[in-house]
């Protein structure tokens, strides 16, 4: 899967849970700046995880500081 896929994936999640524009969805924002609280980052992480079929612990998540970075450890995780 490439990482535009797996941004599609978060960018459905994003716009599912945050009132958002699409055009406002970018690769190097990050959720909080999308406004964001920590439920809704962990609801997105959670639905574009059961999305890809993959599970990774939350804790692999705290270094993300965009969505680029979330990408990287969601795509790294795909077998």
């Amino acid at each position: 899967m490439t990482k535009a896929e797996i941004f599609e994936v978060v960018k459905r999640n994003a716009l599912e849970i945050l009132d958002v524009a699409p055009e406002t969805i970018t690769i190097g924002k990050s959720l909080t700046d999308l406004g964001a609280n920590s439920v809704d980052r962990m609801e997105i992480v959670t639905s574009s995880m059961e999305d890809l079929k993959i599970k990774i612990p939350f804790m692999s998540f705290a270094g993300a500081a965009n969505i680029e970075d979330l990408v990287d450890i969601l795509r790294s995780n795909i077998k």
